[in-house]
């Protein structure tokens, strides 16, 4: 009994050592999982780590503004990054914009996910009229540039963290309804499929326990890959002014305000903020790659 036991143990392990196993075979891979997990506790963790709450009127003096890093403020707290126009300190300004950024790269492709897949596997086991509908409105919006829907759509909507969350989701969902519909179709031809059309399952059971399982390794490494992607888009429109309103911490923001600095040689109110989203982003990017060369190899280049 005790070895069957083991025996079933080591078979269910296996997968799973087998995972780590080539994904550290990556040191590049490592080195993005370890600064990603960095980057999100310090995110998660702003409120303790940074030295003020660079968005509390009462904790900034205007008295502090373009401090340059490494010198102390009026109340003797030291600036290791600097200061902006405003007084906010520069390093406190970047965990809090991280945090906003994650969150509104995260819920935005979470929830087009949820609402691409659905229409996807919709599309690819009805077919039909149904699927002909469904992908000429994917064809449409795929033939648009992102950044102009999402420009549209804000000005349309206004500023704030649920509305820039739904307008990436708007962008979004398109691309993973087109992603999943052609997973779908190579898996809806199997014998499996077959077998289950057979038994006369419900369509929802067919589309959840059949072809979504099949579908799912290739949607993590899209989905990893498309967080970066909702966070760089993020910030753009923050830095043309039609993303997060100044009141609420981005990186984008923190970029484009330092930008008008930058000619009288206050470099560090935008080069450091947007050294953390390019890190950020490039962490995201490496991770989503060796998830891609690990979980499906046939997408590896």
């Amino acid at each position: 009994m005790s070895a069957a036991a083991g025996t079933s143990v080591d078979i269910e392990e296996r997968p799973f050592r087998q995972f780590v196993r080539d994904f550290t075979r990556s040191p590049g891979a490592v080195v993005a999982l370890v600064v990603l997990t960095g980057v999100l506790a310090a995110a998660a963790l702003a409120p303790v780590l940074s030295p003020q709450n660079p968005y509390d009127l009462t904790q900034i003096d205007i008295l502090d503004n373009l401090q340059k890093p490494g010198s102390e403020s009026m109340s003797g707290m030291k600036f290791l990054l600097g200061s902006d126009g405003q007084g906010r300190d520069i390093l406190s300004a970047i965990l809090y914009g991280l945090r906003t950024s994650l969150i509104v790269g995260a819920a935005s492709v979470f929830i087009a996910l949820a609402i691409g897949v659905f229409v996807g596997l919709v599309s690819a086991y009805r077919g039909g009229w149904v699927d002909t509908v469904i992908m000429r409105i994917v064809d449409l919006q795929l033939s648009l540039p992102p950044i102009l829907i999402a420009l549209v759509l804000l000005v349309l909507l206004g500023g704030g963290v649920d509305k820039i969350i739904l307008a990436l989701v708007i962008v979004q969902w398109s691309f993973f309804a087109r992603t999943v519909r052609g997973l779908a179709l190579v898996e809806n031809n199997r014998e499996y499929m077959d077998a289950a059309r057979g038994l006369r399952l419900g369509g929802l059971r067919v589309l959840f326990s059949h072809l979504l399982p099949n579908c799912l390794p290739t949607l993590i490494v899209i989905a990893t890959v498309q967080v970066a992607s909702a966070i760089s888009l993020e910030a753009t429109l923050s830095f043309l002014g039609l993303g997060l309103p100044p009141t609420e911490p981005s990186l984008g923001l923190l970029i484009a305000n330092g930008f008008r600095y930058m000619m009288s040689g206050n470099y560090w109110v935008s080069v450091f903020p947007g050294i953390a989203l390019l890190v950020t982003i490039m962490s995201i990017n490496v991770l989503g790659d060796r998830l891609r060369d690990v979980l499906n190899p046939r997408m590896a280049r």
